[in-house]
């Protein structure tokens, strides 16, 4: 059983570039780690994350979107200046989890890797 988690920096801010990119991607990969999740695919773009996480089955996907979310906005906080003095909060207080299981977890993860060469809707960005 996997989860396709989708987070974004609240009011959709475009915090998630350069150096705190890189970072977020090593928080999120040591937090997998360290609480034996295994990591399917991640995708973080400017304004927001995807993850494809096999967590244990046990752990609600609720759950798993709230730990990753505080775990990455403590540390990024703390390390960077920027998303800590533009924004109230780094996350947004909503989220998207869904199991994969009308489609497989090949489809979430091709979806991911195909996300930065889709035009965005609605949003007036190419």
């Amino acid at each position: 059983m996997g989860y396709h988690v989708v987070w974004c920096p609240k009011y959709r801010s475009p915090v998630l570039g350069g150096r705190v990119k890189t970072r977020m991607e090593e928080l999120i990969r040591a937090r997998a780690g360290e609480r034996g999740r295994r990591i399917v695919a991640l995708e973080v773009m400017a304004d927001h994350v995807h993850l494809f996480v096999k967590p244990h089955p046990k752990i609600s996907p609720s759950h798993v979107a709230n730990r990753f979310e505080g775990f990455t906005s403590h540390h990024l906080r703390a390390e960077f200046a920027h998303p800590r003095s533009r924004l109230s909060a780094l996350w947004s207080r909503s989220c998207f989890v869904a199991a994969p299981g009308a489609g497989s977890a090949e489809t979430a993860q091709r979806h991911m890797e195909t996300q930065d060469q889709r035009p965005a809707k609605g949003t007036g960005r190419a």
